[in-house]
């Protein structure tokens, strides 16, 4: 069935043909719609799942995580402020290895109090242990939503989806909405291995020393990075049921580029624009749009990216007293590598501000000028 729908709405599907069984959600714009659509589908019978209508975002994380140790499929969306008032609790369902799959639609941080698109809400939760997806389409939105549930209780870590507010969160795209039955067949019923149960008691979250609590952690990094090897075997599942491959990452016209931009979200779009604006002027640049940045996918990126002469990451944030947070993962895969291009940091976009083919262009220009970046980072429409 193919529906034009609005990526929120796309996010609404991907939970219900993902059979979500309990839904916690607290409204807050720009995502409010996606949990709107959900609380309709389980009224009327299109989803059968408990939608748990919650005093704040961290009570709709907790409910997602008491829902998980019960043995339920559980999905929650949220933005911005939303999303840092769950922050206490994202740690309790990584640590708890609870497959909660969260839907966040990027919204600028406030203040100045702000509706409009950029990512430091998402990238602010990147230590938490949590897998990260960023989609470019409506149609990417649906897809990675189910994978991310696959994927998620497969491995026992949360997976977060995220998408740009307004471009992509309430801009309506033709999307390919799979048939249920066949999602049923890629996706079996959430079946954990211990959950709560009066007839099998154990003890959940409880205090742990010092003898016992590093494993822990080790055994999360460990199946993290197991994590991009299922994201391949699973994106191949999906297309030969669906016809649509989703992996780590999506490198256009890189193989004989001399500048590769790196860039997600809905500017890795953009950017494919621009790349094949300047290719026509005989400009050698390719668009590197990283998909999954936790775990980062060290290997793809130093694969694709070192046979280049200089890598452009164009961040929609700003790890502030750093550098954007894509260059930063960037530099640390490339780092003391011999030979490896020199790598622009860009900063563009913030609060919802524009990212044209121009602005595209203006960046492999200010590369192409330079053997090494002029500053630490290269702001790209600022008004000075």
């Amino acid at each position: 069935m193919r529906k034009v729908i609005m990526g929120n709405h796309a996010l609404s599907y991907g939970a219900m043909l993902g059979r979500a069984q309990v839904i916690a959600a607290y409204p807050i714009t720009p995502q409010t719609q996606v949990v709107e659509l959900l609380s309709e589908m389980c009224a009327d019978g299109t989803l059968a799942a408990k939608f748990i209508k919650v005093e704040s975002e961290h009570s709709a994380m907790a409910a997602c995580i008491g829902a998980s140790v019960a043995g339920a499929r559980t999905f929650t969306a949220t933005s911005a402020q939303g999303l840092a008032l769950m922050h206490e609790m994202l740690h309790w369902a990584s640590g708890g290895r609870h497959p909660v799959v969260l839907g966040n639609i990027n919204r600028a941080m406030a203040p100045g109090w702000s509706i409009w698109s950029d990512q430091n809400d998402s990238l602010s939760e990147r230590d938490t242990g949590w897998m990260q997806f960023y989609c470019s389409s409506n149609q990417e939105v649906l897809d990675t939503t189910i994978q991310a549930f696959k994927i998620a209780e497969a491995l026992y870590i949360p997976a977060m989806v995220v998408l740009d507010a307004f471009s992509l969160s309430h801009t309506y795209e033709v999307v390919d909405v799979p048939d249920l039955d066949k999602v049923d067949a890629f996706l079996p019923p959430f079946k954990p291995y211990a959950r709560i149960d009066h007839r099998t008691p154990r003890a959940f979250n409880g205090l742990t020393g010092p003898e016992n609590y590093m494993e822990l952690r080790y055994k999360l990094q460990k199946d993290m990075e197991r994590v991009p090897e299922m994201v391949e075997a699973t994106g191949r599942e999906y297309e030969k049921l669906f016809g649509r491959y989703l992996g780590a990452v999506d490198a256009y016209r890189c193989e004989d580029a001399e500048t590769i931009l790196v860039t997600s979200g809905t500017a890795g779009y953009t950017a494919h624009v621009a790349v094949d604006e300047m290719r026509k002027d005989g400009t050698k640049v390719g668009n590197f749009r990283i998909r999954m940045f936790r775990p980062f996918p060290f290997d793809i990126v130093r694969r694709v990216l070192l046979p280049a002469k200089k890598v452009a990451v164009v961040d929609r944030n700003i790890s502030y007293g750093h550098h954007g947070m894509f260059a930063q993962e960037v530099k640390s895969a490339l780092y003391g590598i011999p030979g490896a291009p020199a790598v622009f940091g860009f900063i563009a976009g913030l609060g919802g501000r524009d990212i044209t083919p121009a602005s595209f262009r203006e960046v492999v220009e200010t590369a192409a000028a330079h053997d090494r970046p002029a500053e630490e980072i290269l702001w790209i429409g600022v008004k000075r």
